[in-house]
């Protein structure tokens, strides 16, 4: 059993391996196209769904001490016909049948059994085979973007984030919004800021960072290093893909970007059992979206083997697991911080449970949704010897937060439709 320490030293890297992985894509999907090109002329019908190729890219934390975790899983679709390529996005805590380990958190899997076992796990959960795969270290992230000379990106919001346990003596994410050039280090703090947003905002922060990355990529003083960068990331990488057919993916780089590449995450609903964060995922609607993104279509046999796996998989749900509706609301950017109070079923709220009393995340949690907000996930903090529990959210929704059924201090801070409440030994049930 990994120690909690442990747990939060992993999930403050989730961000950043996605944009690592983003970047991997792009390797896989021009080493793909380039190594399937004969030099004939290339057939214009539609390739059949059947001729599509699956990579799971793996993002993993491995040290000395630990054999490690998936902690970002990606599924990176490829139609070298077309020349496009589809990215899903698997969240860490998709709940899945582990074969023999029962239910459990996708990112599981690679501790009990390393990429094999991960791999056999997602075949299960999408209903097709990976074809290739790729595990990344984290450490390149900061020498890919460095190497490509940094990125301009608008940094929507203030965002400041300390984590003493993380990065072997402290982690500090310090930026200030505005339109910005952002080297490794900044880069890093980006990807790695975390608030109330849960998947939701990971994955749109992501798809905006690598809208930059591939806006540099293609640029002309970089698409011409390419090869250089994919060297320079080979050696954080473990593939059963050679490094020489890695390296040929630069030509086809703007023809990919030119036809889309998005990051969509699996769809489904935050849950949590206790104080256990899980995302259970809706198995028809994930298998549908895998071939749509490519312009395709499953077939009635595809169908009728989602509908099936669905059905066994909700029986698998304990009685006691909480679902959380979805939020239906718009993006931050799209609201105005002067407009009246927002409403309870628009605001997103993270729990965190630092206050050492077994069961006191879930009881909040269950409380505040009663009360119509949407929980995205509740955590176990990184000390049990919090004082005070804290509600942060923004100055236009603090009033909406009275009357909680538990001692809690209000404060401004955080995004519009965000809060996070931080539960302290001070926390006790209302009776």
């Amino acid at each position: 059993m990994r120690s909690k320490r442990r747990q939060r030293r992993s999930y403050t890297r989730i961000k950043l391996f996605g944009v690592i992985l983003s970047i991997l894509v792009l390797i896989v999907v021009g080493a793909w196209f380039c190594g399937n090109q004969t030099g004939e002329e290339q057939n214009t019908e539609q390739a059949s769904s059947d001729h599509i190729v699956h990579v799971m890219i793996m993002g993993v934390d491995r040290r000395d001490d630990d054999v490690g975790r998936s902690d970002t899983l990606m599924v990176a679709s490829l139609d070298e016909t077309q020349e496009k390529a589809a990215l899903l996005s698997v969240p860490r805590d998709t709940r899945v049948k582990i074969e023999g380990h029962d239910y459990d958190k996708i990112n599981h899997a690679y501790a009990y059994g390393g990429h094999e076992l991960t791999q056999k796990t997602l075949e299960h959960l999408l209903g097709v085979p990976m074809d290739h795969y790729i595990l990344i270290d984290p450490k390149a992230f900061e020498r890919i973007i460095d190497a490509i000379g940094g990125v301009d990106l608008n940094v929507e919001k203030r965002m400041y984030y300390e984590d003493p346990w993380d990065d072997n003596g402290g982690l500090v994410i310090d930026l200030y919004p505005g339109e910005q050039h952002l080297n490794g280090k900044k880069a890093i703090q980006y990807v790695r800021y975390r608030d109330g947003e849960g998947d939701i905002g990971r994955v749109g922060r992501q798809q905006k960072f690598m809208k930059a990355v591939m806006a540099k990529l293609i640029s002309p003083e970089i698409l011409p290093k390419l090869p250089q960068v994919v060297q320079e990331i080979s050696s954080s990488m473990e593939t059963d893909m050679s490094v020489p057919e890695l390296i040929q993916f630069a030509s086809t780089v703007k023809s990919v970007h030119d036809n889309g590449l998005e990051v969509k995450m699996v769809p489904g609903k935050p849950a949590f059992l206790k104080d256990i964060s899980y995302w259970i995922p809706d198995i028809p609607a994930t298998r549908k979206l895998l071939v749509s993104e490519l312009g395709f279509t499953l077939t009635a046999e595809e169908k009728k083997q989602a509908e099936k796996d669905e059905k066994e998989y909700l029986k698998s749900l304990p009685k006691d697991l909480q679902v959380v509706a979805r939020s239906k609301s718009g993006s931050d950017d799209e609201k105005d911080e002067d407009e009246k109070p927002m409403k309870p079923e628009e605001i997103s709220v993270m729990v965190i449970n630092s206050s050492g009393i077994d069961g006191a995340g879930a009881d909040v949690a269950a409380a505040l949704q009663k009360k119509g907000f949407i929980i995205t996930s509740v955590e176990t903090g990184k000390v049990n010897t919090r004082e005070q529990t804290t509600i942060t959210t923004s100055e236009r929704n603090t009033d909406v937060f009275y009357g909680m059924p538990f001692p809690c201090i209000i404060m401004d801070g955080g995004s519009s439709n965000q809060a996070v409440v931080n539960i302290g030994r001070d926390y006790r049930k209302k009776k």
